[in-house]
């Protein structure tokens, strides 16, 4: 693909060959994917699963279109708690087989797939009064057994180093915002994070689209067949029909509402967002213990933008499932609490710039809701794959980190049902969209925060601002963000308005003072982007 010329300056950098999504793209893909000739595998929803799907399978030569409602990372994949972890708290509940797959898809991300946007991150559990020897003890023996999930997954020491037993003095410099009276060290442990789980999803996507796969944002399934979907265009409100030798529906929560007998029941995560010179430096993240659990602990999750995350809560959602869920106030509160419990800095409720909550599709085995009396922190993580009497394939449950096993089960189960021809999944060693090894990174001439969100591309990136020095300009004060990232989201990522870009492609919108500040730059943006020539 060749850079997209400007009347008035020097042209725009080029992504990766043919992964760039616009406007334009859109238009021209669903006018030949609608009432059409019939592709291999319609795939619908554009979450981490689905959006794994629709790589996977074009990655094995199939024609592919891949539909959503809404945007990429519209539901749950964009509200995680932004960890690739290695399933350590299966090992306690005895998924063994969950922990394993965890453990060996955190490694194929952090060493192939997407080692710019997957790294590894410190945390500390701070051994403080409330924590008692046993539960240290308890705590040490489940770190070291998540050190041999790494080498058993075949990970190397050198992407995840090993846990170790620390002194007061090196808890209190991981972490200095713990209280120091009675503090009698910490256990430091490894685990994966992605830079944002929302950016994963748009890399899966455009490596989907490079293959091939024809990926339509706004284009609402509103019932499916055997072979073929009747779908909405949600910009125009016009209808027809894709036909498909395979469906695969990866809708994750709103599964249910598009086959029959699939029931999912949805867990509420919650998060806060705090502002980091709140807590003042945290080069390593924090478990806290949630009193009176065995295996359960809040999360301090420090971020690149000047942010940090306080999650995460597991309570059980019934009725109606809401576009973008609520945050109650009940969590809000139950988090404070378990802060409180740690932190020498107080915590109040005024402190809390943002919150988001994300519903985990997990799947509703119980024979009846009435008599299941578990918990969804108890519900097995392990993921699902069904094939309805018409042929449709669900996949459901799993979690961010497994999603790319998931995919890849999804689409064997569709190639075996409805006969197509395919190899098999080659995902597991393809890399997505800007990804290189660690020193041909560290060798790039961007800056780093480019380079954790955007990888090979980040130069491409910082040059938008040869044309116009202000795209490389933050867009707020204080948070890394420019006006140059948003004007690639809109010419190369399928960002089609202000919250496609202020909510998904970046992440300025979890704080509500910070996106008001950025609807102007996300407007003009968007209007730059649509007087570039098709």
């Amino acid at each position: 693909m060749s850079p997209t010329s400007s009347p008035s300056g020097p042209s725009v950098p080029a992504p990766a060959p043919g992964s760039s999504l616009s406007a334009v793209r859109r238009r021209r893909e669903l006018a030949e994917a609608v009432d059409a000739d019939v592709v291999d595998v319609l795939v619908v929803g554009l979450g981490a699963t689905g959006a794994g799907v629709a790589l996977d399978a074009a990655a094995r030569g199939l024609s592919v279109v891949a539909v959503d409602a809404h945007d990429l990372a519209f539901g749950t994949s964009r509200w995680s708690s932004k960890l690739i972890h290695g399933g350590l708290r299966y090992l306690a509940s005895g998924q063994l087989d969950v922990a394993h797959e965890s453990a060996v898809e955190r490694g194929v991300l952090m060493e192939r797939t997407a080692p710019h946007l997957v790294r590894a991150q410190p945390f500390v559990l701070p051994l403080t009064p409330s924590v008692s020897r046993g539960q240290a003890s308890l705590a040490w023996a489940g770190f070291r057994a998540g050190d041999a999930l790494r080498l058993a997954a075949r990970t190397s020491r050198a992407t995840l180093p090993a846990p170790r037993r620390l002194s007061a003095v090196e808890a209190r410099h991981l972490t200095p915002s713990v209280r120091p009276g009675g503090l009698r060290g910490g256990l430091l442990s490894w685990d994966g994070r992605v830079t944002d789980d929302a950016r994963l999803v748009t890399a899966l996507a455009r490596t989907a689209a490079a293959h091939g796969a024809k990926i339509l944002t706004r284009v609402r399934a509103l019932e499916l067949g055997g072979s073929t979907a009747r779908v909405r265009d949600e910009l125009t409100g016009e209808q027809g029909e894709i036909r498909a030798r395979a469906i695969i529906n990866a809708s994750g929560v709103w599964a249910g509402g598009l086959v029959d007998g699939i029931r999912i029941r949805p867990s509420r995560g919650t998060h806060l967002v705090l502002r980091a010179d709140l807590l003042g430096p945290l080069p390593a993240g924090l478990h806290i213990p949630i009193p009176g659990e065995t295996n359960r602990f809040v999360l301090v999750l420090p971020q690149d933008d000047g942010r940090v995350y306080v999650g995460l809560t597991d309570e059980p959602v019934d009725g109606d499932i809401p576009d973008v869920p609520e945050v109650p106030e009940s969590d809000i509160g139950f988090l404070l609490d378990v802060l409180g419990s740690a932190l020498d800095t107080p915590v109040r409720r005024h402190d809390v710039v943002g919150a988001f909550a994300g519903l985990r599709p997990l799947l509703d085995t119980a024979p009846t809701r009435s008599t299941d009396p578990a918990r969804t922190s108890d519900i097995s993580r392990r993921h699902a794959v069904l094939t309805s009497d018409e042929g449709v394939v669900t996949v459901v449950g799993g979690k961010l980190t497994t999603y790319r096993r998931m995919a890849q089960d999804a689409v064997d189960a569709a190639v075996e049902a409805r006969g197509l021809r395919a190899g098999d999944s080659t995902t597991a060693s393809l890399p997505l969209v800007g990804a290189a090894a660690p020193h041909r990174l560290g060798a790039l001439t961007a800056p780093g925060h480019l380079v954790r969100r955007y990888g090979t591309e980040a130069p491409a990136v910082h040059a938008l601002g040869t044309r116009d020095p202000r795209l490389n300009e933050p867009v707020v004060p204080g948070n890394p963000l420019t006006r140059g990232a948003l004007l690639w989201a809109a010419l190369h990522e399928g960002a089609l308005d202000e919250a496609d870009l202020l909510d998904r492609r970046t992440r300025i919108g979890l704080v509500p003072q910070d996106r008001a500040a950025a609807v102007t730059a996300a407007r003009e943006a968007l209007d730059a982007a649509a007087a570039q020539p098709a």
